[in-house]
């Protein structure tokens, strides 16, 4: 699939992984619209990089658990650029709340961790279908985890959402094909402000046991997680329903 010329979304796009993503659509030619829920300067910055990169972009601000947003985000794509070619559900959010610590986890942090990372997914995906499949030819890349994969992570929520973006990916990959494409990345740990932030004082440590842990004796970048959502957009032609774990072979161990 040539992006060039065409229009991606990519929510969640002002950091890390998901600028990552926007920006290496943009070096292929590939109009990006940048999402931020509150991270606004960020934003501000990815939308500039993709136009240096001689794309065009368009900045909306939208919350991916509200479907009057997403129905908005996609609308203002079509009002802007006329057409959708591929959407990247890179979006999330968690809490950092050890697996063992059962009575830390309260009512409002499963529902917002659920409504963002399952539903939020889920409301994209519909918003954005009927123009995907105008296209003719189009993607879908929803972001998981690792710790959907292994029921690891951050939190046993967090890590039951990206479970459930897996089999959500199943599900569409069925109903919107053969127009549209729908696949998952699951990326192992990945170096994030959004980790750093989390992991406060362990992160370094994390990090090192990674590095010295994983196959491939390092920590995952941004980019290696947007490699891969990249070439399934655009060289994947006879996959969907699949999920790729981008995590240096760490899953082996």
């Amino acid at each position: 699939m040539d992006v060039s010329g065409g229009t991606a979304i990519v929510t969640g796009s002002a950091t890390g992984m998901g600028r990552s993503t926007a920006l290496m659509l943009a070096e292929l030619g590939c109009n990006v619209v940048v999402n931020y829920t509150k991270s606004e300067q960020e934003a501000r910055d990815t939308a500039a990089a993709v136009e240096q990169r001689g794309a065009k972009a368009l900045l909306v601000q939208a919350d991916i658990s509200s479907d009057t947003d997403c129905r908005r985000m996609v609308q203002e794509t079509l009002d802007r650029f006329g057409r959708l070619d591929a959407l990247v559900n890179n979006a999330g959010t968690t809490v950092f709340v050890a697996h063992r610590d059962l009575e830390e986890l309260t009512d409002e942090m499963w529902d917002r961790i659920l409504a963002v990372n399952v539903k939020g997914t889920f409301l994209m995906s519909r918003a954005a279908a009927p123009a995907l499949r105008a296209a003719g030819r189009a993607a879908i890349v929803n972001v998981s985890s690792i710790a959907g994969v292994r029921g690891t992570g951050s939190s046993i929520p967090y890590a039951a959402s990206k479970a459930a973006i897996i089999n959500l990916t199943m599900s569409l990959a069925r109903v919107l094909a053969p127009e549209v494409r729908v696949n998952c990345v699951a990326p192992g740990f990945i170096d994030t402000r959004w980790l750093a932030t989390g992991y406060g004082d362990r992160f370094a440590t994390i990090k090192e046991n990674v590095r010295q842990s994983t196959p491939l004796r390092d920590a995952g970048q941004p980019e290696h997680m947007a490699q891969a959502v990249v070439s399934l957009i655009t060289g994947m032609d006879w996959v969907t329903g699949e999920t790729i774990m981008v995590d240096g072979g760490s899953h082996l161990r």
